[in-house]
């Protein structure tokens, strides 16, 4: 196993390690971590370097645990077939609470380019992306940048992301990348529509109304997030994302046909294998709260 020790045997020569420095330094540049990889360093910074135990407990992935597939085909068809998924619901939302789903409404085409545009605003020129870097959440509705507790957390990810709030006050159109302005438009629209069924399950699955937990507006807002991994030079000192739990009501996450997703069921980390055309369902701390 590589560590990440930077002891010195004389601490008298040992140079300070300035953390918040080297943080701002690279914020300004305001290239992200694809503009590391375009560099094309061979060591990653200091900042992005985790505890090798916490990446130990977080990599083993040998759990023999299969999250839940739910098929959506029939859900408005019949009371016997809802019936049957509202139980499955029931099932993954109390053992689990994560599942993926398959015919949920969503074309493949439409997530692959969903992907693809993702991709395509992550990979265009720095210059065109640098306009979008910012850590203002409060006034702008679209924007990149490399972690969002970049500055508060022990170590950074290796991760840039491209944020947008859809709802309940979406952004101008002109606002969002023009490399996937309309992919998000209509992502968001269809993903919406798919976040509106689930929360009828759920509500059902609970023994509630249909509309409960729509009532609540729990459906109110849509933050999109699409995240990008560049290829590390060093994979196996930093993380991607490390453990952490969504704060939403619901998350509806496309991954791509790489995976790497774990996710933790009875202290074991149990890898979420990609099904092509799948989506993965989480429920938020604010669901369970509810």
């Amino acid at each position: 196993m590589i560590t990440a020790d930077a002891g010195y045997s004389n601490a008298h020569c040992a140079p300070k390690y300035d953390r918040k420095s080297e943080l701002k330094a690279f914020d300004d540049t305001k290239a992200g971590v694809k503009g590391l990889v375009d560099a094309g360093i061979t060591k990653i910074p200091r900042i992005f370097i985790h505890d090798q135990l916490k990446l130990s407990n977080s990599r083993s992935g040998d759990s023999e645990f299969i999250i839940p597939i739910l098929d959506l085909d029939g859900v408005n068809k019949d009371a016997i077939s809802r019936a049957k998924i509202v139980k499955q619901v029931q099932n993954a939302c109390q053992n689990w609470g994560f599942f993926q789903i398959v015919n949920h409404g969503i074309p493949v085409s439409m997530l692959d380019e969903m992907i693809d545009g993702v991709i395509g605003f992550h990979e265009q020129d720095t210059e065109v992306k640098k306009k979008f870097y910012t850590r203002d959440y409060q006034k702008r509705k679209v924007l990149y940048n490399t972690n969002f507790d970049f500055y508060a957390a022990p170590a950074a990810n290796w991760r840039d992301t491209l944020s947008c709030v859809m709802a309940p006050n979406p952004p101008d159109p002109e606002e969002l990348p023009e490399v996937c302005r309309d992919i998000i438009v209509d992502y968001a629209k269809k993903t919406t529509e798919l976040a509106l069924t689930l929360f009828e399950l759920i509500s059902e699955a609970l023994g509630l109304n249909a509309n409960r937990l729509k009532d609540m507006d729990c459906a109110e807002g849509l933050f999109l997030l699409g995240h990008y991994y560049p290829t590390c030079p060093e994979p196996e000192l930093t993380m991607g994302t490390d453990s952490h739990a969504d704060s939403s009501f619901l998350t509806v996450l496309l991954q791509d046909r790489l995976g790497g997703l774990q996710v933790l069921h009875e202290n074991e980390w149990v890898n979420v294998t990609p099904i092509y055309g799948a989506l993965v369902v989480n429920l938020g701390d604010m669901m369970q709260a509810s």
